[in-house]
């Protein structure tokens, strides 16, 4: 009944809403167009239909940057905040805007990706080989024909692999790549694509990463009167890794449609070595991982009506040890189960007006080897109502979200159900008479996430009583976007935008009368201002020379304004700064290719006392590589140097977690 009640009451609210929000009519092209500039491709939007523009990096961009991994390539884009543990198998998070890591969605060739133990998705587990673009979008992407999960997060992270592309008469694509470098780095992979029929293709793209993890680092700590405390310099142990990925896919068109299906797994041995607390190294943690998954959407067009299905099925292992003897042993292994169906339709009544509907189901499962572990099992269920309208000078997009979860335990009493309505709304204007290369944007967001099942049922810290958390999204930017083919400038593109967030029922952990046990609250009340400002230019000063210059910056007072009463009060949360920025050079000269990159993180702070005992000092890396392409008959082949920290600053990203100095790694590929 509740539930009837409540589709009952999203379906009223979408109706009354539908004729109010509005954007564009028809889906844009997301992945953008390749201009030709002699012998560079500078990947741009296209004309600048979407509604709230997404930040991009894809092609050779992409592959020019000194990134073994998704995380590493994220680290270029304006609002985000990178957790890093350091190493080749260090864990590597992402924080969008300040709100947490489980407020950005992550899907991999649209189907998120999910973890419902502890909401974070391990963006190490995934390669660069196979990705072909990475787009980021504050918000939601300009679509409506999407899943209803799309329109749940606060960001979405879209990573989107390669599909096979043939020219007449060519039946098959074979790519070997090997990589050596600092750490004792070995990591060979392989892509296979094949033309199987007019209209279908499959890929293999498989890869091996083994290393020590072993890396020099510096170790220096003050103590709370600013004397020097410890000053060493030392090997990371225990960080090493041995790590597998195997992806298959099948890619197929229809009449008036698209069909994708994939396989995904990964499997992996690291080492964990842990927070260097008084100048004590913990190396007795290990943690195997599998990931699996297999997943399939179809797409379908029929006049006016558009339809996409989408299904999936996850596994997910994880075996944990701590053999360290000043602790506690503990030999745990957690699995985890995921079964998700959607469905989307889209309706185009008019050539301007377009309408979706959208249902996802989800089930999570855990169980762990543990003494009286709940074994939750979840059912969520999502609705999603959006419109669009697009005209020449004005596109705007609205839609509102239900989500319903029921949650089921063993042998304990089950929380009560939650039921979430949460609205969006986005503009984008075109001010400029017949020019569409400057557009402003807004947009306002509801969203909301719920709690992980460590959250909620962690031995002796869960809390079964928890409320989802809730943000309030407020943002306002402006576009410029030129390009051309001749001429010194080739591509200008600047964007900036102002943003509020404001996070309610912020889940945090919180002591709760004896010493070492914690529990569970819903306790934090976070206000988040901020401005991103990113820039790229291509310009061709000299025949078959080419220079690219991209930056970003980033201003951010995220600040906790829970109880007025904490001494903390109004100071900056956990390792936000307050300024933070990139910049990357690429310079290319007919096979030659030259890269630098600079990172900037500000002063932050690493615990919610913004004190000087808690200070963390800012940090800066510079990355250069070198690249040459040549060809051996019919075989293409690309060298590439790689120097990291090229300064060799010691710096962490996160504290107690010290990451490597300079290091080095070369790539040979080559392509059939």
């Amino acid at each position: 009944m509740a539930y009837t009640q409540s589709l009952r009451q999203i379906t009223l609210i979408a109706g009354l809403t539908l004729p109010a929000l509005v954007g564009h009519a028809v889906a844009p092209d997301t992945l953008g167009t390749v201009v030709k500039l002699q012998e560079l491709s500078v990947e741009v939007s296209k004309r600048k239909v979407e509604v709230i523009p997404a930040q991009t990096l894809g092609g050779e961009e992409l592959r020019k940057l000194n990134s073994q991994s998704i995380a590493d390539a994220l680290r270029y884009f304006s609002g985000l905040q990178i957790k890093d543990y350091g190493g080749v198998g260090g864990i590597k998070t992402v924080n969008i805007r300040s709100m947490g890591t489980n407020h950005l969605g992550v899907s991999y060739d649209g189907v998120q990706l999910g973890n419902a133990q502890n909401g974070q998705i391990d963006l190490g587990q995934f390669s660069l080989d196979n990705i072909e673009l990475i787009s980021i979008y504050n918000g939601q992407k300009s679509e409506i024909l999407q899943p209803a999960k799309d329109f749940g997060s606060a960001g979405t992270l879209y990573i989107r692999t390669r599909a096979p592309q043939f020219a007449k008469g060519e039946t098959y694509h074979a790519r070997a790549m090997m990589r050596a470098g600092s750490s004792d780095l070995i990591n060979p992979s392989a892509l296979v694509e094949l033309k199987l029929t007019e209209r279908v293709s499959a890929s293999l793209s498989t890869e091996w990463v083994n290393a020590s993890g072993k890396y020099k680092f510096r170790y220096r700590r003050v103590n709370p009167a600013g004397e020097l405390a410890y000053d060493t310099t030392a090997t990371r142990e225990n960080g090493d890794i041995n790590a597998t990925r195997l992806e298959l896919n099948l890619n197929g068109k229809t009449g008036t449609g698209d069909w994708q299906a994939k396989f995904y797994t990964y499997s992996s041995e690291r080492g964990v070595p842990g927070a260097i607390v008084n100048n004590v190294w913990r190396r007795g943690e290990r943690i195997w991982d599998t990931n699996t998954f297999a997943q399939g959407n179809y797409r379908k067009t029929i006049g006016n009506f558009m339809t996409l299905a989408t299904a999936k099925y996850a596994f997910y292992h994880t075996h944990y040890v701590n053999n360290d003897d000043k602790q506690v042993k503990i030999d745990n292994q957690y699995r985890q189960r995921e079964l998700y169906v959607s469905t989307a339709n889209m309706y185009m009544p008019r050539q301007w007006w377009s309408v979706s509907l959208s249902y996802d189901f989800t089930w999570n499962e855990l169980n762990a080897d543990m003494y009286g572990f709940a074994k939750p099992d979840r059912f969520s269920h999502m609705l999603s109502l959006a419109t669009a309208l697009s005209f020449s000078r004005i596109k705007m997009q609205g839609s509102v979200l239900g989500t319903f979860v029921h949650d089921n335990l063993q042998g304990q009493e089950s929380p009560d159900d939650k039921h979430v309505i949460t609205p969006a709304v986005y503009l984008s204007a075109f001010p400029l008479a017949h020019n569409d290369k400057f557009s402003l944007r807004a947009f306002y967001k509801k969203s909301f996430r719920m709690p992980t099942f460590n959250d909620l049922y962690y031995a002796d810290m869960g809390n079964s009583k928890l409320n989802p958390e809730h943000v309030e999204q407020y943002n306002l930017g402006f576009l410029y976007n030129h390009t051309t083919n001749r001429g010194f400038i080739a591509a200008a593109r600047v964007q900036a935008d102002a943003y509020y967030n404001r996070v309610k029922d912020k889940i945090v952990a919180y002591p709760k009368g004896q010493q070492f046990r914690w529990t569970m609250l819903n306790l934090g009340l976070v206000d988040i201002r901020g401005i991103d400002v990113s820039a790229l230019i291509t310009v061709n000063p000299v025949a078959r020379l080419f220079c690219t210059l991209r930056g970003q910056y980033t201003y951010q007072r995220a600040i906790d304004i829970t109880n007025p009463e904490d001494n903390y009060y109004r100071d900056q949360i956990p390792y936000i700064p307050h300024h933070s920025g990139s910049a990357v050079v690429n310079l290319e000269y007919g096979t030659w290719a030259l890269n630098y990159s600079f990172i900037y993180v500000g002063e932050r702070y690493n615990q919610q006392e913004n004190i000087r005992y808690n200070y963390t000092q800012p940090w800066y890396t510079s990355d250069l590589s070198v690249s040459k392409d040549f060809n051996l008959g019919k075989v293409k082949m690309r060298g590439l140097m790689e120097i990291n920290n090229l300064f060799s600053q010691d710096y962490d990203v996160i504290i107690n977690y010290p990451m490597p100095k300079r290091n080095y790694r070369f790539t040979l590929s080559i392509e059939l």
